[in-house]
Parts: C-alpha cells; structure tokens; sequence
C-alpha cells in the first residue's frame, strides 16, 4: 500500500522531475480523468442558495454571480468547482495573504493553472442530474422554546425521581438489589432519569411488534397501555398499515415471488445453519456464490459476508488500523462505525456533516503535527463517511472526499448500508450515483437488511484487503456464516438487480424508487414542512423540533392507518426531533397520497409546517 503520510499527488510531481509538456498532458489527463467533476482540491469555494433561487458563490452575497460558464457541479455545501478567467481575480483578493502560503501550495496551484490551459480534461458533467442536499433550519424562537421544553421534561423528571425515591409514588421501574448498591450502576444518573420519565411516556409508539412480512403494508399487532407505557396488554388483533418505517427500499421483503422460492428451495437443500465457523467448517454453498456475485456487482476484486451488518462495520473496523493509526469520521455516522472505531484504538477526529473544509484540516493538521500521543507520524489516516445518511436522508460528497483521499495520500471507507441498491442508474450505490471509479474506494461496506430484504453485510475491495479480513476478522472466524436461506434471498435479489432473470424488474424498481422519493419529498416541501437531505434519498426526514410532538405524530398517523418512525434524543440533536419517512418501490401512488394526505392532517394539529419556503413549490406542478 501506498505510504499514507506522502504528500508529493502525481500531478505535482512532474513539475520537479523535467517531463515535458505533451507528456505533461497526458499524465495529468490520466490523474484527473478518474475524479467526475472539474476539480482542483484545494479551490473549494462556498455556494449559497437563496430562498428565491438565487445561488451567490465564493461566500459573497453583495452581488449576484457572474454569467460565465460554470465548470462545475453543485453539490450541498460546496461548489468544487473553479472558473476559467477567474483564478486572476481570487489571486488578487488574496492579496496580502499570499505571503503567509506555503511555497508547495503556491507551486502546485501555479502547476494546475499551467495544465488547464494546456489541457482539455476539465469538462462540465452537464449529462448527470442530482439534487442537492437540503438543510433548512428552524428560526431562533423555536430553537429556544424547544430548549424550553426539554428543560420543563426534566425538571419534572427530576421532580418525580424525588417523589420515588422517598415512597410518596410508586416506582415500577427495575430497581436494584440492596446487596447490589456498591456494583457499578447499569445506567448513569442521566440516562436513568430520561428513560424512566422521558422515553416511558412515549413507549406506545416504538417498540411495535410487527405480525407480517415488512412490504409496502405490515400488521402491527395491537397492544394497549393502562399505566402510561410502564407495561403493555396484547389484544389478540392486529392492524394493517401503510408501512413507511421499514428500510425496504427495493421492495424485496416478499412472502412470495422469485427470490422467497429460491430461499426455500436453499432451505430444502443446505438446512437453515451450517453450525459452525467459518474455520471450522467453511460457509455454504450459497454465501460462496454470494460473494462472487457481490464483487462483480460491486465492481472490486474481492468480497466477504457477514451474517450481521452492524457487526460488519464494528468488528472490522480494528483490522483496519491500530493505536498508531488516525480515523477521520463523519460526525452523522452510524452507532456501529462509532463503536469499530473506538474498539479499534486508534486516535479519532470528527469532521462536521458533509464539509470538506473541515475535512481537508484536520488532514492537514493530522499531517503537519502528527500524532500528539507519539509525536510521530501517523501510520495511516483513514476517512469513515456513509453514502447515505439514515438520520439525515442525505448523500455524501464522494467526489470530494476522493480528491482530498488522493491529494493526503489517505484511505476511505465507505459505508453504503443506505445507498446499495437504493441509489445509481443500476442500483449500485453512491459510487455510481456520482460517477466514480469503484477502486478509488478503499473499503467498500454495505448491508443486506434494506434493499435486499434479508440480513449480514459485505466488504469489497481489493484481494489482498479482503484476504487480510478473512484471516483476522473477529465476526468472520468466531460467529456463524450467514444462514444458506438469507445468502440465497441476497443472491436472487441481486441478480435480479443486475438482470440476470431476464427481465426488467430489478431496473423498474430501482426507478420506481427514485420517482417516489422525488414526488414524495416534492409534495411535503410544498405543504410547507422542512425536509432534509436531497431528493433523490428515499430516506425522508420531516423535522418536528419538539420532543414531546413524537409521541403526538406517531399515535394520530397510527389512528390513519400509517405507521411511521419517530426519533428523537439521543439518537438525534435534542432539538432537531422528527418523524423519519423511509420509501420503497413497493409503494404505489396512491400509497403515497395517502401517506402525504394523512401527513398533512397531522402536520395542522401539531404545527410543525415550519417551513419558508413553500411559496417556492406553490405553483410547481409535481408529476410523478
């Protein structure tokens, strides 16, 4: 592998070894044809998007942007992009500040101002279409009374912990033995105090036991409280829902159909288990073909399956790097990421969602001052993002990532438990959403719980790194392979995606999915609820502040037949609450109507339609 700490990019490197111009050329040509926009790395440069469609660039909003072409492609928060005849001008304003650069950036940018105009491989990307990521905040008045209600909520939790404690309420929460007391707490002070008084009132409205295969509707089996969620009475019925809560984003959680038949036939075949190890015994038949096939999906050298997704991502994590290492993580990443990375040992720094500046600084800083434990360089620096955020609903900003990878010499994990299946022309994920090459990625993971509807995860990526983790992965040598059913249900939902049925039914889905998320997403903005994220995720946030309106939107869309998934604190901020809409190709139109018509019932009673830019989407005409 390449050393990780060499700051020296290909492309900066021919100006001081005397190659001449015409090879020049094609070796640049070469280096930069692999990233899917015209980019320099270090010419980022803020877009800001106006209520009224305006966009002003480079962080100016006294004046509108000139009408010069754009080489570049918009993306969330950054314009990665620079444009031609206008380098003069920023060299200008800098002015003053020029001294104080480092004589290696000044050559480097002087290097690619040279290759631009000697060059024709900076072209627009007009032929690709993605829609932005979208963060509309809440004013200050709400964000204050919000921080209001958490306080009132635990004023009188701690009221009531007053009130238990010295016998003048009942308390029915687990309380632990006298001879116990000295033990370690299984619960901080905290923690015990929000979940007996916080999360218990709202209990009715997580933890639903389901009675049916998870498709575009699900029973929900029925269950009454009398003691304010402290414990539950089944009911013996069920009801039948709308589901918009399950991660089915394909449509594969089938009871019936292809990919159920294949499953059963593994059944009647190789058994539900193969009762050992890996190590032991070696995986069925099934998980061997399925890691062939997810490697030619992916399109990397090699591939390995796991029964369990989380444990993918947490248990791999420490065979990736070591006390000596430095891990660059996303600050909106997954509970599983955050837990690989700090069994792994090694030092770890957040960057904020999505934003390549503070990305590229403490690359920097990581680079320039090493690691402050050792005082010596770090061994490897590797950069953790999702393609999809599943809190969020947004798309990470791959192409920028890579070119920041490429420029720091580091290595990039990602995660697309989101992404797989659910986003790209065919279905395979932000990598091909965005146009990139699959071995600009290190590490490739995903799971196979949402747009493959049955259960484990995967890694892809080179022979040699997949090799590694065969040998050393605690989750591959010490628990069960996948179960033959569950690999089989992957591998038929797969080919199916790929088309190896004969038919279209994997790509009339992966489009039934997009044209639902870009209806859906449309149709709320213009009822006037903030929606995060970008239209093309079919993970739909609709932001309620409030904590106390969860339990509020979950029980009024349960009595119109919906059920839906709220969150809230800790698996959020404390005061960006909301109601997580999650898509399917299994939705029909009429589904959705129902669901937006139900929303929007409930978003009067609750006030929550927050947003200011619904005048925006008034008169838009939505098709679907």
């Amino acid at each position: 592998m390449e050393d990780p700490l060499n700051l020296d990019s290909p492309a900066f490197k021919m100006a001081a070894v005397g190659v001449d111009a015409d090879e020049r050329k094609s070796v640049a040509a070469k280096v930069f044809s692999k990233i899917p926009f015209s980019i320099h790395p270090r010419d980022f440069s803020v877009s800001v998007k106006t209520d009224d469609g305006r966009k002003f660039i480079n962080g100016s909003c006294s004046k509108a942007p000139s009408k010069s072409p754009q080489l570049a492609e918009h993306t969330d928060i950054l314009e990665m992009a620079w444009t031609k005849g206008g380098k003069a001008g920023d060299d200008a304003k800098r002015g003053s500040n020029s001294s104080s650069e480092d004589s290696a950036e000044i050559q480097s940018r002087q290097l690619h101002s040279k290759l631009e105009a000697e060059s024709e491989y900076v072209k627009p990307r007009d032929d690709i279409k993605r829609a932005p990521n979208e963060f509309e905040h809440c004013n200050r008045l709400i964000a204050f009374s919000v921080y209001f209600t958490w306080m009132l909520l635990l004023v009188f939790a701690y009221i009531r912990e007053f009130l238990r404690k010295y016998g003048f309420e009942k308390n029915k929460a687990a309380v632990e033995l006298e001879k116990q007391r000295s033990f370690v707490p299984l619960f901080n002070d905290f923690e015990a105090v929000y979940s007996r008084n916080c999360y218990t009132r709202v209990r009715d409205v997580f933890e639903r036991p389901i009675g049916s295969v998870p498709g575009a509707t699900v029973n929900l089996v029925d269950r009454v409280t009398n003691d304010y969620c402290w414990t539950f009475q089944f009911t013996g019925t069920q009801t039948n829902v709308i589901n918009v809560g399950s991660y089915n984003y394909l449509g594969f959680a089938q009871s019936s159909g292809p990919c159920a038949q294949a499953a059963a036939q593994a059944i009647d075949e190789q058994g539900l288990s193969v009762c050992t190890t890996i190590h032991e015994r070696g995986p069925s038949v099934s998980q061997h073909n399925l890691e062939k096939l997810v490697a030619e999906f992916l399109g990397v050298e090699d591939a390995i399956c796991f029964s369990m997704g989380f444990a993918t991502n947490s248990m791999n994590a420490p065979c990736l790097v070591d006390k000596n290492s430095l891990i660059v993580s996303d600050q909106y990443n997954h509970a599983s990421l955050i837990l690989g990375c700090r069994m792994s040992g090694a030092s770890i720094k957040v960057f904020k969602h999505n934003d390549m500046r503070s990305l590229e600084k403490i690359l920097r800083d990581a680079i320039a001052y090493g690691n402050p434990k050792t005082c010596r360089p770090y061994n490897k620096i590797l950069i953790i993002v999702e393609g999809i955020y599943s809190m969020e609903g947004s798309i990470c900003n791959l192409p920028g990532i890579i070119a920041l990878k490429k420029k720091y010499k580091c290595y990039l994990y990602l995660d697309e438990a989101h992404s797989i299946g659910a986003l790209g022309k065919t279905g395979r994920g932000v990598v091909e959403y965005w146009g990139c090459d699959p071995q600009d990625v290190d590490i490739m993971m995903g799971t196979f719980t949402k747009s493959f509807g049955a259960a484990g995860g995967y890694i892809g990526g080179s022979k040699r790194t997949i090799d590694h983790l065969r040998l050393h992965s605690p989750t591959g040598y010490y628990s069960l392979p996948m179960s033959p059913p569950v690999a089989q249900q992957v591998y038929s939902s797969m080919a199916i995606i790929m088309g190896r049925d004969g038919t279209r039914d994997g790509h009339d889905r992966i489009d039934t999915l997009s044209r639902n998320a870009r209806y859906f997403r449309s149709k709320l903005k213009q009822k006037g609820f903030i929606v995060y994220g970008s239209d093309d995720s079919p993970v739909v946030p609709v932001m309620l502040y409030y904590p106390t309106k969860c339990g509020l939107w979950g029980r009024e869309m349960l009595k119109r037949k919906i059920g839906v998934v709220v969150v809230s604190f800790p698996a959020t901020d404390m005061t960006e609450s909301r109601v997580r809409i999650c898509l399917s190709a299994a939705h029909t139109k009429e589904m959705l109507d129902t669901v937006l018509d139900a929303m929007d019932e409930v978003g009067d009673l609750s006030c929550v339609k927050y947003s200011k830019r619904a005048h925006l989407y008034k008169n838009l005409k939505i098709e679907y």
